[in-house]
């Protein structure tokens, strides 16, 4: 009988941490969604989500920590989403490369869309309120792992006997960033779904046949 009152206590504390949590939580997603990081104020927070500022310093270390929580989930799956994209079209046969190029990364980048749609406010904080937090150089990541296997593959064409001109890392560098920024430009628009996608689609055509022209290959 003590054991079952016990294990029914435990199971009564749990419930009511998880329902506190899930409060600043909350809480916490509205004061930077309203204000950005840096902007955000604790204070608010706790008061919103009706703990005190020790209770919250029991689940979470400081603000930053009650951000990552917010987007850190969603920010991996879909920078492991892209890397793994990445990884896919690297690792088929080199003949196989030119072909294939964009097919991939525009499967990937389908996916991407639908996934930041179903954690649309995940996003949101990550690329209009992370100013302030590890996140904000979210699209720079992806733009940096995006110019070195754009390095791989003309490695390829060379290897394939393709007359590529030498292209400046600078400019792959810009020509990266402004595609991966286009990208995200449907969030921070609130653009709809289907909209996002069509944009998507035609921007990806866009700069596949770009990069066609200047690497001399023929779409």
């Amino acid at each position: 009988m003590a054991f079952s009152c016990l294990v029914r206590k435990e199971f009564e504390m749990n419930q009511e941490e998880t329902k506190t949590r899930s409060l600043i939580l909350a809480a916490g997603k509205e004061e930077f969604l309203n204000k950005g990081f840096l902007a955000a104020s604790l204070r608010n927070i706790v008061k919103s989500a009706g703990v005190t500022t020790g209770a919250f310093y029991g689940y979470f270390s400081n603000k930053e920590a009650l951000f990552t929580a917010l987007v850190e989930k969603d920010a991996a799956a879909v920078m492991g989403t892209y890397m793994q994209a990445q990884d896919d079209f690297s690792n088929l046969p080199m003949e196989q490369q030119p072909e294939n190029m964009g097919s991939i990364s525009g499967d990937c980048i389908t996916w991407v869309i639908d996934y930041i749609y179903d954690h649309y406010d995940s996003f949101k904080l990550i690329l209009c309120c992370s100013e302030g937090t590890p996140y904000s150089d979210f699209i720079h990541q992806m733009v940096e792992v995006e110019v070195e296997n754009t390095y791989k593959f003309i490695d390829v064409l060379h290897t394939l006997g393709h007359k590529v001109p030498e292209i400046d890392k600078k400019l792959c560098h810009m020509i990266a960033s402004g595609m991966l920024n286009g990208i995200f430009e449907v969030v921070v628009h609130d653009m709809e779904r289907e909209q996002a996608h069509t944009f998507i689609s035609q921007l990806r055509e866009f700069y596949t046949a770009g990069w066609s022209k200047l690497m001399g290959l023929k779409l």
